[in-house]
């Protein structure tokens, strides 16, 4: 279950920042270096961010992060 979330949040997230530094180039008619930069930009950042977000999840779930240390309760002194 895990890996399914880690994988769609990191595409989703990815996809997310991607758009929005090409978008623009993609969008819009740009002088060519300000275009060349964004499109560079995107393409470094979006697969950067799918793997630090895929890593992050991944060791989150692996520490078991936000179970309760008791069935049926929220808080491990209630």
């Amino acid at each position: 279950m895990a890996h399914g979330y880690a994988l769609c949040s990191a595409a989703f997230a990815a996809a997310v920042v991607f758009g929005a530094v090409a978008g623009p180039a993609l969008l819009f008619d740009l002088p060519r270096p300000v275009e060349t930069a964004l499109l560079r930009t995107g393409t470094v950042l979006a697969p950067l961010l799918f793997a630090v977000r895929v890593v992050a999840v991944l060791v989150r779930f692996g520490r078991g992060a936000g179970q309760p240390s008791q069935p049926g309760r929220t808080k491990p002194d209630s």
